[in-house]
């Protein structure tokens, strides 16, 4: 086994598990399902720590905030009163306004099933990615991170590694230019499961060191 895949396997075997896993969400292609994970890219996407924004996806649903239609019918307060109970008090209400016109925008285009959409694009990921743009407050980082979870569901969407996945791979000394380099040295595991644990060490330089000193054991 090379140094490289030794790094890869401490990673997996310490950080290998979704933020859909961590937000509660047994991802499968269906609807309501994959509705919560548009929320949680959603929230994500913000400049506010990932382990709030996985808090506020569970307050959402606890809410009953669950699909569209709800989401889409809640009042506005209550939708500002459950991103405060999870903890994203800093864009609550602005992100309350954009989760509403988001759900209706679903409901009314997409018949609130995002396998519509990606019907839509045609097994295009590139047009798949535009798509998603247009729910308000989904730019480009919120449509990465719905990409690189929804590729576990989506496999045609495979192997998905954004610029902030890359990012942690370079930060691990991997390949950063070559996403089918880091499938592969990955063995077996799930390309959305890698994705989620080159994120984390991109974001927390400690998942790194504590990857790169458990390889070198």
């Amino acid at each position: 086994m090379t140094r490289a895949e030794d790094v890869v396997r401490e990673l997996l075997r310490t950080h290998g598990r979704t933020y859909a896993e961590e937000a509660g969400i047994r991802l499968k292609d269906t609807p309501q399902p994959l509705y919560r994970l548009l929320v949680l890219a959603h929230l994500l996407s913000a400049r506010i720590r990932g382990s709030i924004a996985v808090a506020t996806a569970r307050a959402l649903h606890e809410a009953g905030l669950s699909d569209p239609r709800r989401m889409a019918d809640a009042d506005w307060q209550e939708r500002v009163d459950a991103l405060g109970r999870g903890g994203y008090r800093r864009y609550d209400e602005r992100t309350a306004t954009q989760l509403g016109d988001a759900a209706r925008l679903l409901d009314d285009r997409w018949g609130g099933d995002l396998r519509r959409l990606r019907e839509e694009a045609g097994g295009d990921v590139s047009a798949l990615r535009r798509l998603l743009q247009e729910f308000p407050g989904m730019g480009p980082t919120g449509a990465d991170i719905f990409l690189r979870e929804a590729q576990r569901v989506w496999p045609d969407v495979a192997p998905y590694l954004d610029r902030k996945a890359l990012q942690g791979a370079g930060r691990l000394d991997l390949p950063e230019d070559d996403p089918r380099r880091l499938v592969a040295l990955a063995g077996d595991a799930d390309p959305a499961v890698l994705a989620a644990a080159l994120v984390r060490a991109a974001v927390d330089k400690e998942v790194a060191r504590e990857s790169l000193a458990g390889a070198a054991r």
